[in-house]
C-alpha cells in the first residue's frame, strides 16, 4: 500500500496531481512534468537527510494513486500533507494508507506528534479529520503553533494526533475486533 519516493511513478502522480478537484490542495505544486520530477528528486533528497517522510500510496496492483508525507520534522513532530487522485477518492485509500504511515511514524520511527493543518475551505479534508477518533481539534490548544501557520490569515484549522492516543485507538479497535470474533466462535 505505501511505499519509498522513487523518479518511476512520476508521470502517473503528476496526471493525478493536476486534476482540479486535487492541484489545489497539494502542498508541493508542479506545472509541468518535469517539475513535479524535480521536486520528487527533492522531495527524496530532503528524506535522505531527516527533512521529512514521503511515501506513495499504492492501489491493490501496485498502481501509484498518490502520496503521504510527514513535512517540517522537528522535535520528534511534524506536519502531515496527503493526497489522492480524483478517481480514488471515496474508496477508503486514504485511510488504509494513514494507518500504514502512522504505524510506520509511531512504532518505526519515534515520532511523538502528527499535525495536520487543513485549509477551512476544503469542507472533505476537515470532515474527514473529525471522524479520526484519534484526532484532537488543536485550534485552542496549540494557538500558539496555529497562529504561526496562519501568519495573522485565519486559513487553516490545526488538527493533532499524539502517539498515545493513536496507540490507545490501535488497542481498543483490537480488543473489539477480538472480543468479535470470540463471540462468533462461540
Amino acid at each position: 500500500m505505501l511505499k519509498k519516493r522513487d523518479l518511476q511513478d512520476c508521470q502517473a502522480l503528476y496526471e493525478l496531481m493536476v486534476h482540479p478537484d486535487v492541484f489545489p490542495f497539494v502542498r508541493h505544486k508542479a506545472n509541468s512534468y518535469e517539475e513535479f520530477l524535480f521536486l520528487t528528486k527533492q522531495t527524496i533528497e530532503a528524506e535522505e537527510r531527516g527533512e521529512l517522510i514521503s511515501r506513495t500510496i499504492l492501489d491493490e496492483w501496485g498502481s501509484p494513486i498518490g502520496t503521504i508525507n510527514l513535512f517540517d520534522l522537528q522535535d520528534n513532530a511534524g506536519f502531515l500533507g496527503t493526497w489522492l487522485g480524483k478517481p480514488y477518492h471515496g474508496k477508503g485509500y486514504n485511510q488504509l494508507a494513514k494507518d500504514q504511515f502512522f504505524n510506520e511514524l509511531f512504532y518505526d520511527m519515534d515520532i511523538e506528534k502528527i499535525f495536520m493543518r487543513v485549509r477551512k475551505i476544503n469542507e472533505r479534508s476537515n470532515k474527514a479529520a473529525a471522524k479520526l477518533p484519534y484526532v484532537a481539534f488543536a485550534n485552542n490548544t496549540r494557538k500558539s503553533l496555529l497562529d504561526e501557520i496562519n501568519a495573522g490569515q485565519d486559513i487553516y484549522n490545526l488538527y493533532e494526533i499524539s502517539k498515545d492516543q493513536y496507540t490507545l485507538h490501535t488497542l481498543r479497535t483490537a480488543a473489539v475486533y477480538e472480543e468479535s470474533q470470540h463471540l462468533l466462535e462461540a
